[in-house]
């Protein structure tokens, strides 16, 4: 789907009926381009850190990208280009499905070659804010014989393999989306974000 064109309500649709989606058209190819030109110095600089896992925040061997998380108060311009279209997505899901999401937090995250992450699901288990996952893909000329897809492990047990091209937007449900990173012959760069309620229990 594009969602340039066709708008929120099919993404809304999708959630509602399968759990999952995949859209183009969130940001122009300028704006992505701007994105992943950003993702590529920060890197460069050394300015990601080892990915952690679950509520602990410990590091270890179930994951292989990088880090750097979005600064949601004080965004670079490039970043609030994203925030904006994400939180207008939020808003529009909310009204469409009865959510009650009141923000999103990001992350740029860089996977070199041969890593990936393990499958796991993205809600943690003492926390029941996160409602919608989404990753937007940053990588230009991305071939599908490059791997580093994203893999939704689905009901029946049927997989979705998402490869990560610039401009694609993936999202699933947090709480019960299974899914893992494939392992790829390329760096691969993506912003991880997820759409947040307020904590309803502990």
């Amino acid at each position: 789907m594009d969602i340039s064109r066709d708008g929120f309500a099919p993404v809304a649709a999708a959630l509602a009926t399968d759990g999952w989606c995949v859209a183009d058209g969130l940001l122009t190819a300028a704006q992505t381009g701007a994105l992943g030109v950003e993702c590529t110095a920060e890197h460069a600089r050394g300015a990601m850190r080892v990915a952690a896992t679950g509520s602990s925040h410990s590091a270890g061997l179930l994951r292989g990208d990088v880090t750097q998380w979005f600064d949601m108060l004080a965004p670079t311009s490039a970043q609030a280009v994203f925030v904006a279209r994400i939180d207008a997505l939020m808003h529009s899901l909310n009204r469409a499905l009865m959510f009650t999401m009141v923000e999103s937090e990001s992350h740029y995250a860089v996977y070199a070659i041969g890593t990936g992450y393990v499958p796991h699901v993205d809600r943690l288990r003492d926390s029941d804010e996160r409602v919608v996952s989404a990753v937007f893909y940053l990588n230009d000329d991305w071939l599908d014989d490059e791997g580093g897809a994203l893999r939704l492990h689905l009901a029946g047990n049927i997989t979705r393999d998402i490869f990560p091209r610039a401009g694609t937007l993936a999202l699933f449900m947090s709480s019960d989306t299974l899914h893992e990173v494939l392992p790829a012959t390329r760096a691969r760069m993506s912003i991880a974000c997820w759409m947040r309620q307020r904590p309803r229990h502990r």
